[in-house]
């Protein structure tokens, strides 16, 4: 026996060696500090997109530091060239229009999120934008029987509700489709853009869609067709038609936990079961670029999963997947479904982007998203289920420093939302907190999605109570389980996360050493009363969800619920960052509690960046936030941090916030 373990030890000893000559071999480094820029800069190329015939392929690159559309033929992927100028916060979201010689994209006003329809000539670069400033401009379809044509929203009339426009490309006209007065949230349009479903917002928090028909005079005459109660909206909803029409997808979970995925014949009102959903929600679906079918669906519990409806789709995929080192990711396909660009996720490396060719079954590599970050060595992220002290397993996720050894600090960090979840994969932030030291620890709480209605529903007027406890049931979780210093933790998050990190310092400070709020409410009273006015048809839900407002009861809970009224209550200090355009969590979120903490003299750090919305996107922004963050981590938790030199003179944060942090952790 002495033998053996002696053999295996002298394996371990040899195969570290081995290892470590291998990744310095091929300029790895275990232990180096990965500079922000790697991190957090702007990708090399990402948002990877073919044309619908196949010609071209775009991109989104950095051009001066913004991101912006490059395009090139989809045969020299390495040559493509800008079509876009931003200057900006870069641009976020774009598509190719069907005439193949257009590009569409969309573009708020430094993260206000009025965001404003700009379409592109790939050959000129000629850039026009159709809808008007502050109003939010939405794109609800897009058909190629029609590629000079989109169908859109525009909340000009009513800021709380989208009338529907048919928007030409070329000459910018505008043609009404349907003034909505009827207060409706959302619209299906088939491949012809005949209307044919809308959604409106019921009493009790649900949703009811109505089924369009048109009378003799071409009025739209409404007939209700599904009702949904408010345990059902984040998990029964319509998916859309196939080509020809009569055929609507759903996934629904009305008579059970989990969804089901539907298939319903419009003119037999004949319903099929296509799949039905385990253990964990359906939350995605493939489907034919052309006829609209369903060929697959995905689920997700701690890792994503392709389950294929159809044999031909199932042997592609299997051949696919034969090169990927990480989950499979179809992200583009030509209308002939000819070629397919496919993005490998992984956990400890860039996302690698390839083109198949279908007919020839052949995959090749086209470029990562970041390069750089194949000469570091990164963490590996692992799925763990932590059971919470009502016995409620919360799926979560743990990634730890490349060499630790024994308990390490380590930073909680909380998902937004709440009505979300955390995903396996490459996360930036993820990577860069293992790389300064810390171990990772991310739970999908009670109210995060993905694991049927009903976990959903637990959070309801959870808010600081049994979704914070799952929080810290995961911390003792991770001290129990050897990975961390239960003397060193921070809690950490953004949105909810936000809200979770100022309630983790009012009322966990036993527990967290400090505490890391970025966009977060502190004031649920005010955050229900400025909602933007495009949430209008979610403010049902959000007072079911949170707490309403409308009674005594629930203005109590509200109060009680929220972190300023605790304040007295703060022991460990606070990093909080907020963008000063943010319509979804107002800066008087951040401004409440930093002036009843700076009345109190308590410890804190005020970030306030005033081109920003709710999230920073700026490189320069980014890599101030994160250089402060990682100095305020390693000042309480012990980790280690790379110098801030002069990020902070490049930002567009408040001066005096400047001012105040160049003094204190400048050189």
């Amino acid at each position: 026996m002495k033998k053996t373990l002696t053999f295996l030890a002298i394996l371990v000893i040899v195969g570290s060696g081995y290892w470590f000559f291998k990744n310095q071999k091929e300029g790895k480094t275990m232990n180096t500090l990965i500079p922000r820029s790697v991190l957090f800069g702007n990708p090399e190329k990402t948002m990877v997109r073919l044309s619908p015939n196949g010609e071209h392929l775009a991109h989104l690159a950095n051009l001066d530091g913004v991101l912006n559309i490059f395009v090139t033929k989809a045969d020299k992927p390495l040559g493509s060239k800008p079509i876009t100028k931003d200057n900006g916060r870069g641009i976020r979201q774009y598509f190719w229009l069907y005439d193949n010689q257009h590009i569409a994209y969309v573009k708020d006003d430094g993260g206000d999120e009025n965001e404003r329809i700009h379409i592109v000539n790939i050959t000129t670069a000629e850039d026009k934008t159709f809808t008007p400033e502050k109003v939010k401009a939405l794109i609800y379809c897009v058909s190629d029987k029609f590629p000079d044509e989109i169908i859109i929203g525009l909340n000009d009339r009513n800021q709380s509700y989208h009338d529907v426009y048919r928007l030409n490309i070329k000459t910018g006209e505008k043609t009404l489709v349907l003034q909505n007065d009827s207060e409706f949230s959302d619209f299906i349009f088939d491949d012809d853009y005949n209307l044919r479903f809308a959604v409106i917002a019921t009493k009790d928090g649900g949703h009811e869609y109505f089924k369009v028909s048109i009378n003799g005079k071409k009025e739209y005459e409404w007939e209700s067709y599904l009702k949904i109660g408010s345990e059902d909206v984040y998990t029964t909803h319509l998916l859309g038609l196939t080509r020809e029409g009569n055929i609507l997808y759903m996934l629904d979970s009305r008579e059970t936990d989990l969804n089901v995925l539907k298939e319903i014949n419009l003119e037999t009102k004949e319903e099929k079961i296509l799949a039905k959903a385990e253990k964990a929600e359906i939350s995605g679906t493939l489907n034919h670029p052309q006829t609209g079918v369903v060929e697959a669906f995905s689920t997700n519990y701690l890792r994503k999963e392709w389950t294929c409806l159809d044999k031909e789709i199932e042997s592609h995929l299997s051949n696919i997947r034969k090169t990927l080192k990480g989950e499979l990711n179809i992200v583009s396909r030509t209308l002939d479904d000819s070629l397919w660009i496919i993005a490998d996720m992984r956990d400890d490396g860039p996302i690698g982007f390839y083109i198949y060719c279908k007919p020839e079954k052949k995959l090749t590599f086209l470029f990562n998203h970041r390069e750089d970050l194949n000469k570091y060595k990164l963490s590996k992220m692992e799925g763990v289920v932590i059971k919470s002290r009502d016995g409620l397993s919360l799926p979560s996720y743990i990634t730890k420093p490349v060499d630790a050894k024994g308990p390490v600090p380590l930073v909680l960090v909380v998902h937004g939302g709440p009505v979300a979840r955390d995903e396996w994969g490459y996360k930036p932030e993820v990577q860069w907190l293992a790389n300064r030291g810390y171990a990772v620890l991310q739970v999908n709480y009670r109210a995060s999605t993905g694991f049927g209605k009903a976990f959903i529903s637990m959070g309801n007027c959870e808010w600081g109570r049994k979704m914070h406890e799952d929080l810290l049931d995961a911390v003792k979780w991770a001290i129990k389980e050897g990975i961390a210093d239960a003397s060193k933790i921070s809690i950490y998050g953004g949105s909810y996360g936000g809200y979770a990190a100022l309630w983790g310092a009012t009322h966990s400070g036993d527990v967290f050493k400090c505490s890391v709020d970025i966009v977060g409410p502190s004031n649920l009273q005010t955050l229900l009363d400025t909602v933007p006015p495009y949430w209008a048809s979610y403010q049902e839900m959000l007072y079911r969800r949170i707490g309403d407002p409308r009674t005594n009861e629930g203005k109590e809970l509200l109060i009680e619920r929220s972190p300023l009224s605790h304040v007295d209550k703060i022991k460990i200090p606070v990093l909080i960052a907020h963008g000063e355009k943010d319509p979804r969590v107002k800066q008087a979120e951040s401004e409440q509690i930093v002036a009843a903490m700076k009345a109190k003299n308590l410890p804190y750090i005020y970030m306030l960046f005033m081109d920003e919305g709710h999230g920073f996107a700026r490189p320069e922004n980014k890599f101030a936030f994160y250089g402060v963050a990682e100095r305020f981590l390693a000042d309480n938790l012990g980790g280690r941090f790379e110098e801030l030199t002069n990020e902070l003179d490049k930002t567009t944060l408040f001066p005096e916030h400047k001012n105040d942090l160049v003094e204190r952790f400048v050189k």
